[in-house]
């Protein structure tokens, strides 16, 4: 008897620009990461202006964007796998553009804390459905690449907010960065929504969809919650998101305080490290999902798992660091490794759920994610610092950091669990 096996599917003919579109993909997800993380290098001036605390910049850096970010999350990608993923998109660029804006006309914590409310309800809607439609456009065999591709949006926008928020409260105000951005993205979120198409559903899947039949939100978390890997791909991509944005939120003040850099110089240091390490971290987790997921499923867990093992002592030596051009060399390798995951994890997320409901479940793993990586992350290591300021001074920071490295640990221990049980939870 011949046995056959599934042909690789093709794009189908409407989706002939689908390179097209994963490009509008990352410009949308770049002015995500700008919107957001500018306020890294800005928080400094702001301190000053506002008169804040570290633990009331971590707090504000975090939780005001992170918990909103989380709880509109869900209905978002609930809309998203039953309406239009574009509009959806549209919607949120316009919302949280207009809330950064707001941002540079906030005149004490309480209204720009609201503000940072508003860009977390906004940015809500602009990731789970993206993860959706780069599924559709792209087939399992080039489906890590191709959100690896599009996660590049995080070191393009995180360098871009940083660079160019650092030139703009250096040269003029902190203020005229937010209104800038915020400009910006109002004016991309027209264009998006007449350029990009919505694909059919599981359509670039070896086995298709049998139907279109929608899901329950409840249905889905149910899916969700019986599924180990779910819980520790989210759980140990939260832990490893705790360092990463509490890293990337106060990079800035220990360029500062501990290397005495002025804004423009650490702005340009601190850029230089996102482009490039991210760049580089992004695009080799992507390959090796691609390559590595092949043989086995477990890889997607594993993959990310060793590089946060690897990345953790290194990111040590880079704290330790006496000149900017060391900080520049040793935190380029850790900082590209603590990105390795976005690829392959993104992937096996995508598939523990059918193609009718991949935007909620990666909704309810974004929740997980962002609600501990960011509203936790930059709030933690702002604590610590205060906490252990009487002891180190100004260098409290650079010790905050070696403490809050542990947590790469806990997500390595959850990422090689996840490995188990990622082969019987795999939807294909």
């Amino acid at each position: 008897m011949v046995e056959l096996t599934p042909p690789v599917p093709t794009a189908p003919k409407g989706l002939k620009g689908r390179h097209v579109v994963l490009f509008l993909l990352i410009v949308v997800y770049t002015l995500n990461f700008l919107d957001r993380q500018v306020l890294s290098i800005l928080k400094d001036s702001v301190k000053v202006d506002l008169h804040l605390t570290d633990a009331q910049l971590g707090w504000m850096g975090g939780a005001p964007f992170a918990l909103f970010y989380c709880l509109f999350g869900i209905p978002a990608a609930w809309l998203a796998d039953r309406t239009s993923r574009v509009w959806i998109m549209t919607g949120a660029l316009t919302l949280w553009s207009g809330f950064t804006a707001f941002c540079g006309l906030a005149t004490n914590l309480t209204q720009l804390s609201l503000g940072r409310m508003g860009v977390g309800i906004g940015e809500a809607g602009g990731v789970a459905p993206a993860y959706s439609l780069i599924s559709d456009y792209f087939s399992a065999s080039s489906r890590s690449r191709a959100l690896a591709v599009f996660s590049l949006g995080i070191p393009l926008g995180s360098a871009a907010g940083v660079l160019f928020g650092g030139l703009m409260a250096a040269h003029v105000n902190w203020r005229y960065a937010f209104l800038v951005i915020g400009a910006l993205g109002i004016c991309v979120a027209p264009v998006f929504r007449l350029l990009v198409k919505d694909p059919k559903r599981g359509q670039t899947d070896v086995r298709p969809a049998a139907s279109d039949r929608k899901i329950g939100l409840l249905a889905v978390a149910s899916l969700a919650a019986s599924k180990p890997s779910f819980w520790f791909l989210s759980l140990g991509s939260a832990c490893s998101s705790m360092v990463g944005y509490g890293v990337m939120y106060w990079m800035p003040t220990f360029l500062a305080r501990s290397l005495k850099m002025d804004l423009v110089s650490r702005s340009q240091l601190f850029a230089s490290v996102l482009l490039v390490g991210g760049v580089l971290g992004i695009a080799l987790g992507g390959y090796l999902g691609d390559k590595l997921g092949r043989i086995s499923k477990s890889a997607y867990a594993l993959i990310p798992a060793i590089a946060f093992l690897i990345s953790a002592p290194l990111y040590v030596l880079g704290v330790m660091a006496h000149t900017p051009h060391e900080a520049f060399l040793l935190f380029l390798i850790p900082q590209a490794l603590g990105l390795v995951w976005l690829g392959p994890v993104l992937t096996a997320v995508q598939h523990l759920a059918p193609a009718q409901s991949r935007s909620v479940m990666s909704s309810l793993f974004l929740l997980i994610n962002n609600l501990l990586g960011i509203a936790l992350g930059t709030y933690a290591f702002g604590k610590i610092s205060d906490i252990l300021k009487p002891h180190y001074g100004v260098d409290s920071i650079k010790y905050a950091f070696i403490y809050g490295l542990g947590f790469y640990g806990i997500a390595a221990a959850l990422l090689i669990l996840a490995s188990f049980s990622l082969k019987k939870d795999w939807v294909e």
